[in-house]
């Protein structure tokens, strides 16, 4: 069934998203979802070596982990063409299992971080995925450019020479070819042609044979050996919620940057699930769990235009072929190829438009410190989830302080009163950020006998405004002064009533 989805500027156009049995019918289609599963799985191959070091473990728990998140995720996911495999995020918050308790306990951990990860999917917590603004997105964008940029220096330092030329060819290779043709993924491209003069040339640089050893025979069926007690639990629960947290988070906030790149729409709710048991899986082979690999998808949709299942499941299958039947062919890649291809996927990952000056001098002000603190906490911490979080948390303290200047209050002494009367007019978002201050705006020893407090122009949103209210009128009935309250929508009556004169002494 074809998906239809309505474009972000314009709710009467539709972007029409290829299925997989369309791709297989189509040998253009086909081709391109090949070709990009290949040039994925070339990347993977590095970058999940990479990560088993840094969770410390041998390099090819990672690369099993990557097959098989992959292909489980081709098939469970609700992201079609989104990368999933052992990733950083994951690496370092499992690393001190590894340390401390050995891989035994890191596989419990990575099962449990995967059940916990089924179960926050039926409980909807894809849904939360609509509380993060636009500006924390787009500092998730740029600070993830940044750091699949850095990831990529310690290749460029302490190396030969003739790396940096071959870098060079790499990032010309891929930034001209696709001015006259994209029926071959340009990365694809780079890594053959510079493996090739490296091969034919004998010059000796780092390749990917130099980053581990890469297995030589299939996964198998893993149990760990740990008792199943309340101290184990223990142990690994709190490192499997921190696992499920980063790996969700970071994998909905991937899904939602494919839909805005493609303006297709994905299931997240499916792909909470599907993160979840493919975790599951890849623990159940001895794998060390994964999330989205933001890099990898943006060479799989950007770089390589893929949009089926196809690609991410031939990345699997292409992994798993290639550092198997085909290792000693892929341990001659140089490094600088992959390098090449992960600068040109940082460069066009970030979001350029946003750090124009046009574009900071019509924005916000607020709106450029929530971006700036989200990049910044996430290139210090290293942890993308660490950024969007306090991200979001500067967002919502920055919304609650705008919201609250916009609050006023009126008093007019009106002539035409049978009884001298005070009239208050009250209009805004009433909120704890707003209300507290709501107490000094009355004149109590100065007003007449009668107050009216007009809230026609308010709203109600939490206790701390009853609170408020009821402070005011206490402190009216101290001076012997009446208050009437009026104009209050429905919602705001109803929560009114059901709080005032319930909260307290102090509250």
């Amino acid at each position: 069934m074809t998906a239809i989805t309505p474009a972000p500027d314009s709710a009467l156009r539709y972007r029409i998203e290829p299925t997989v049995f369309q791709a297989l019918k189509s040998p253009r289609l086909l081709t391109r979802e090949v070709l990009a599963g290949l040039v994925v799985a070339l990347a993977l191959i590095p970058e999940a070596i990479a990560f088993s070091i840094i969770a410390g473990v041998d390099p090819r728990v990672g690369l099993f982990s990557s097959f098989v998140m992959a292909v489980a995720i081709s098939f469970l996911g609700g992201r079609p063409a989104m990368i999933t495999a052992a990733t950083g995020a994951v690496a370092l918050v499992i690393a001190p299992v590894v340390a401390n308790y050995g891989m035994d306990y890191l596989i419990a951990t990575v099962l449990l971080g995967g059940l916990i990860q089924i179960v926050l999917a039926l409980l909807g917590v894809a849904k939360l995925m609509r509380f993060i603004p636009r500006s924390v997105m787009v500092g998730f964008v740029n600070a993830l450019a940044i750091l699949i940029f850095s990831s990529q220096v310690p290749q460029l330092i302490g190396v030969p020479w003739l790396v940096y030329p071959l870098v060079v060819v790499g990032l010309l290779v891929m930034y001209v070819m696709p001015r006259f043709t994209k029926v071959v993924p340009a990365p694809l491209v780079a890594i053959v042609l510079l493996t090739g003069a490296v091969v034919v040339l004998g010059i000796n640089v780092p390749n990917v044979g130099s980053q581990g050893e890469l297995p030589d025979s299939l996964p198998s069926l893993f149990i760990p050996n740990v008792p199943f007690t309340w101290e184990t639990l223990r142990i690994i629960a709190p490192y499997a919620l921190a696992m499920a947290a980063v790996g969700l988070l970071e994998s909905l906030m991937t899904a939602k940057l494919v839909d805005d790149l493609t303006d297709t729409h994905s299931r997240k709710t499916r792909e909470a699930f599907g993160q979840g048991a493919a975790n599951i899986l890849s623990g159940a082979f001895g794998g060390m769990g994964g999330c989205a690999m933001i890099g990898q998808t943006m060479i799989n949709v950007k770089a390589s235009g893929a949009r089926t299942r196809i690609s991410t499941f031939l990345a699997g299958v292409f992994l798993l072929v290639l550092v198997l039947a085909l290792g000693d062919v892929v341990a001659i890649i140089p490094m600088a190829a992959l390098v090449a291809v992960m600068i040109v996927v940082s460069v066009g990952t970030f979001n350029w438009h946003s750090v124009r000056p046009a574009t900071l001098r019509r924005m916000p002000i607020s709106e450029t410190i929530v971006m700036v603190i989200t990049v910044a906490a996430t290139v210090w911490t290293h942890n993308l989830a660490i950024g969007v979080a306090l991200g979001v948390l500067a967002a919502m303290v920055l919304f609650a302080r705008r919201v609250a200047h916009l609050v006023s209050v009126t008093r007019t002494l009106p002539q035409d009163e049978n009884v001298p009367t005070a009239v208050y007019t009250v209009k805004g978002e009433l909120f704890f950020a707003s209300s507290n201050d709501l107490t000094t705006q009355f004149a109590y020893a100065e007003d007449p006998e009668r107050v009216v407090i007009d809230m026609s122009g308010s709203h109600i949103w939490d206790a701390s405004t009853v609170a408020a209210l009821d402070a005011v009128v206490t402190k009216y009935e101290h001076h012997g002064k009446r208050v009437v309250i009026e104009g209050m929508n429905d919602s705001t009556s109803a929560f009114h009533d059901r709080l005032s004169g319930n909260l307290g002494e102090g509250h």
